[in-house]
């Protein structure tokens, strides 16, 4: 049995899965408050406390740069290493990718109706594909196509320069800039970047809070308050963030598009993503994606799609894990 785990910021959620017919079928998952727990050692013991079974291969996607069997996680006070779960499960051996990667080695194992095409496109079967998930933070990968299946490839192109294109978003950098020094897309897209936008439109004087909305957030703004405004429209600072938010996704997206060169698809992941589909849908989004100059006829072309499917990363590590350990045979990626 394979034990799978997507480690984020906020939340872990791990995972039991069998392999039939080279894919990951799931027997147990749970979910837990990263924050809530000293390390990840900790929230492994208390799954398979509450599920037993008897492990055979392991892959967790955490969020952080993976280097030597070691991440050093950027939104948790945590050191997670490899060797430690090993001696833990009493494996050999215990793979730790990037979550990004997790989410591209799920993306492959979706079925159709697990996506939301925001631009139909025309793919290209044997060109590059990109992966952005905004969440807690923001990640970013790569999948390249080898002549035969698509092999994913980590990045951590979240923490790259914010890049201002309209003079508002200028306005957004000195703000941040103030706070943080340096501002990169993680910033402004993610969960706590909504924030950031929020606060920079309070700072400024745009918008306004009506009483109901200003009695919600009087203990704290969070970005699903903000968003949920938003999208209902009960206060137009809310609104504007989020379209900010929006406009800046679709961007940064556009941006991804041309570094991978991802004629065959983008594939918008993340836990805002859904819970904002409707925003997706609007106008605003696309446009940034395509506002690239003499690349526009480039990006015209590629599919974009919403990832709809909470579990892909899990899905993912746990067919990692079973590529590694040889229980997975033949699979979309390698």
């Amino acid at each position: 049995m394979i034990l799978a785990g997507d480690i984020g910021g906020t939340g872990s959620r791990l995972g039991l899965f069998d392999i039939r017919d080279d894919r990951p079928f799931a027997v147990a998952i749970a979910k837990y408050s990263s924050r809530s727990h000293p390390q990840l050692e900790d929230i492994v013991a208390q799954f398979l406390q509450e599920h037993p079974g008897q492990v055979t291969a392991a892959c967790f996607g955490i969020a952080g740069p993976v280097l030597g069997g070691e991440v050093i996680t950027p939104n948790l006070p945590w050191h997670i290493r490899a060797t430690s779960l090993a001696q833990l499960l009493g494996l050999p051996h215990v793979s730790l990718i990037n979550d990004l990667e997790a989410n591209a080695y799920g993306a492959a194992a979706l079925p159709e109706s697990d996506f939301e095409a925001l631009q139909k496109g025309v793919s290209d079967d044997k060109g590059n594909a990109g992966i952005i998930s905004a969440g807690t933070g923001l990640g970013q990968a790569g999948f390249y196509y080898d002549g035969a299946r698509l092999r994913p490839f980590a990045s951590e192109g979240g923490h790259v320069d914010f890049a201002p294109q309209s003079d508002l978003e200028i306005e957004l950098l000195v703000f941040l800039r103030g706070k943080f020094g340096h501002v990169s897309y993680e910033r402004v897209l993610s969960g706590p970047g909504l924030v950031n936008i929020f606060d920079f439109l309070r700072a400024t004087g745009r918008g306004e809070e009506p009483a109901a909305f200003a009695a919600e957030v009087s203990s704290g703004v969070s970005a699903s308050v903000i968003s949920q405004a938003g999208l209902a429209g009960t206060s137009s600072r809310a609104a504007q963030a989020l379209d900010i938010f929006t406009s800046l996704y679709g961007a940064e997206a556009g941006n991804l598009a041309l570094k991978m060169k991802a004629t065959r698809d983008v594939l918008i992941g993340g836990g805002i993503a859904p819970k904002i589909i409707a925003k997706l849908r609007e106008p605003r989004f696309l446009e940034a994606f395509l506002d690239k100059g003499r690349m526009r006829p480039l990006l015209e072309k590629i599919p974009v799609r919403v990832i709809l499917n909470d579990q892909c990363a899990l899905l993912g590590a746990a067919l990692y894990a079973g590529l590694e350990s040889g229980e997975v045979k033949n699979a979309a990626v390698a």
